[in-house]
Order: structure tokens, then sequence, then C-alpha cells
């Protein structure tokens, strides 16, 4: 079955996109710089992940309260509440506060410094 092999992520500063999530999730980066890329590697050796990029942003930013117009890719931490006050920290912002998925666990989404949402979700088969 067909499944998501890569992602990217457009911004108007592509190396300080590449700060933030380097710094909140622990990704590690590789400048290519003879085509400005930031190839981004979430893998930790144990589980899998999904890799991705970084790049320049030909056009406008999301502007703020603008509906969801793309994909928004999540990332399983261990303790959400850490990490969502750790985007906010690093000059994210709130884009959903936390709720729960019952049975499921916690999500929250949040938008980096350049408008892009993401999520972030704590498995807890008890959230209620």
């Amino acid at each position: 079955m067909p499944r998501v092999a890569h992602f990217e992520i457009h911004a108007e500063d592509p190396a300080k996109a590449a700060a933030y999530y380097g710094e909140l999730f622990g990704w590690k980066m590789q400048h290519l710089a003879h085509i400005d890329y930031w190839l981004v590697d979430t893998t930790d050796g144990n589980e899998p992940g999904i890799n991705g990029g970084i790049v320049k942003r030909m056009g406008p930013k999301p502007a703020d309260g603008q509906a969801v117009n793309a994909f928004v890719c999540t990332a399983t931490v261990p303790a959400l509440d850490t990490y969502f006050a750790k985007a906010q920290r690093l000059g994210g912002t709130v884009a959903l506060p936390k709720q729960a998925i019952t049975g499921v666990g916690w999500v929250a989404y949040c938008k980096d410094p350049d408008g892009n949402i993401f999520g972030i979700h704590q498995p807890d088969p008890n959230a209620r």
C-alpha cells in the first residue's frame, strides 16, 4: 500500500526553520548548499521515521486565522505538555490547544515561527 515517504516544510528562512525543528524535536539536519535544501532525518535508530526536507517558501506564508490548506504532519512525543511548551518557548504559537482523542492519546497543534501548522501527539490509551 502506498504510504507517505517524505515531507517538506516551506519556510521564508529555511536555516531558521531547521534550527527550530532541530531544537524542538532533536531532528538531524543536513544542508545541501548546492540546491539550498535542508534534509531532515527524524529517525533515532530505534523507531522508523518519515524523513523530509526544508525548502525556501516561494509565496506568502499562511495568514493568521487562515484555515489549514495543506497536509499537517504530527510528531509523536513522550510528553505532550513538555513539547507543547517548548514549541512556544522557541517561537511557535498555539494553533489548537491540547485535547484528548479518547482511548488513543493527546494531541495539540502549533504554528512554527513561519506559520506552518504541525501536530504533537502523546499516546495514552487512558485519554478521555
